[in-house]
């Protein structure tokens, strides 16, 4: 039964004045100095970002989540947040963009600023402040006054040119907008991220960044005021659960919260509870430096219906998990490991097989990549993929998708009936094409800002897509892919005993 007394969560949300900003190297530098001093640090990422959460994972030791207002209603995200954040000393939620970026030009759906009223959270305002003096009271007290629900709670200046233009603009923005300017960043080519689309995961994974993540904690650490910002978070008002029932699903046993995530195969739900009147189907979620954008919730609610997931690593030589009665495989870098993959006869031949098979088999992006004949790296150079998707997959430099998707099924489905919508992002350089012209099913028509088109591939049990849905924009669907995963094992049950 859930907990409803008031839940108190020490929390803020840094947020920027638009990208570029420095309120991700803000956001790690004040993780990495909390998570110094002991604290328990639950990273939260707005928007559907995979990049900056795989950093905050790395700094705090724990797995980040997403929160999303257009993908996930406003009860899943507010329960979400609770769950997520119940084991914490402190949660730091990274905004998206800026402030009041999101989905609409004249409203705050999808933005940073939805999320800190959702959460009813203060917010920290990071602003690159260089070639600026006065200027910046004016940039604040702007922020400050578009949206009073907003609570602009502190200022951290970024980018300054030396210790007294951080007490000057520290000044005139205490002295125009009421709020304290608790600490500061020089500008250092040090605090520079790397460049965010090619195989940044794996240098992350490998540690590259250490150095970055310390040097930011080190430098906040000596120009912000700590103390301050967790008295600030620690101020923050109690929350309550939704009411809502149905905003998650309650009837299945839940995933450890809040755990670290030092390996894939911390992502494997428990094995089967003895007693149970039959095991829990199998799903294989392909899980290394090649396939790594996965939501954390999705892989939650694909347990909490009643799978037991088991990782596999591609990248290592290895194949299918024999146990395996469903295969999920998520998007990544497959371009920048295709030699690896292509050579893997061992996951390829079992993509093949258990397609043959009729196992359910959903991928998207890149898993749907791989699904493909074949596909083609930036050099020009073709790699072999699986071949059950029947079309070829070539990256380009210029960027062929970005944006949010609602995507509503064609037909019945792995996930979907017909006529039913998911909404999810979706973000590739790549194209298919299917120049034979052989007989394609799309899964979806999928709809965003520049209109709509048939986007997908469905055969079967296999499922395939460029867009990264969010199971929890319509909660059946992760049942339903769940239960083809269960009909699939009794099918093979039901074969071995007639043999």
């Amino acid at each position: 039964m859930k907990n409803r007394e008031p839940q108190k969560r020490p929390r803020f949300v840094v947020a920027g004045t638009g990208s570029g900003s420095g309120k991700t190297t803000v956001t790690l530098g004040l993780m990495r100095a909390f998570a110094r001093q002991g604290l328990k640090v639950q990273g939260f990422k707005c928007g559907p970002d995979y990049i900056d959460p795989a950093y905050h994972s790395a700094v705090t030791g724990r797995v980040s989540r997403n929160l999303d207002s257009w993908m996930t209603s406003s009860a899943y995200l507010q329960e979400y947040f609770l769950r997520s954040s119940e084991e914490a000393d402190l949660s730091v939620i990274e905004g998206v963009m800026g402030l009041y970026d999101g989905k609409e030009d004249t409203a705050l759906t999808g933005s940073t600023a939805e999320i800190a009223i959702l959460t009813d959270s203060p917010v920290v305002l990071v602003v690159d402040v260089r070639s600026m003096g006065r200027s910046a009271a004016a940039v604040v007290l702007g922020f400050q006054q578009l949206e009073p629900q907003v609570r602009i709670a502190a200022v951290i200046v970024n980018r300054c040119g030396s210790g007294s233009h951080y007490r000057m603009v520290k000044a005139a923005i205490e002295a125009a907008c009421g709020i304290p300017v608790v600490g500061w960043l020089p500008r250092d080519g040090g605090l520079d991220i790397p460049e965010r689309h090619l195989g940044l995961l794996p240098a992350v994974e490998r540690g590259e960044l250490e150095p970055l993540f310390e040097h930011a904690a080190g430098l906040l650490a000596q120009g912000t005021d700590l103390e301050q910002l967790l008295e600030l978070a620690g101020a923050a008002p109690a929350l309550q659960y939704p009411p809502e029932p149905e905003a998650v699903p309650q009837e299945h046993p839940q995933p450890e919260k809040g755990s670290a995530l030092p390996s894939p195969a911390v992502l494997t739900a428990p094995k089967d509870t003895e007693g149970l009147a039959e095991p829990s189907p199998v799903i294989a979620v392909a899980r290394d430096a090649a396939f790594n954008f996965y939501y954390a919730d999705n892989l939650e609610l694909l347990v909490r219906a009643g799978a037991r997931l088991v990782t596999f690593s591609p990248l290592s030589g290895e194949g299918i998990p024999p146990e395996a009665d469903g295969i999920y495989i998520g998007g990544g870098f497959p371009e920048e490991f295709a030699s690896v993959i292509a050579a893997n006869s061992h996951f390829l031949d079992g993509l093949r097989a258990a397609a043959a098979a009729g196992m359910p088999l959903y991928a998207e992006c890149g898993g749907y990549m791989i699904l493909a004949r074949s596909l083609t790296d930036r050099s020009g150079e073709v790699h072999q993929m699986a071949g059950i998707v029947p079309a070829h997959t070539v990256m380009q430099e210029r960027r062929a998708a970005l944006g949010y998707r609602e995507v509503t099924a064609l037909q019945d489905c792995l996930l979907l009936k017909q006529g039913e919508r998911l909404r999810g992002h979706e973000f590739h350089y790549s194209v298919m094409s299917n120049p034979s012209g052989e007989p394609w099913i799309y899964a979806y028509e999928s709809k965003g800002r520049s209109g709509s088109r048939p986007e997908g591939y469905i055969s079967g049990n296999i499922m395939a897509a460029y867009t990264h849905i969010h199971l929890a924009s319509c909660l059946p669907a992760a049942e339903r892919l769940v239960e083809a995963c269960r009909m699939y094992r009794k099918q093979q049950t039901c074969g071995q005993q007639q043999q």
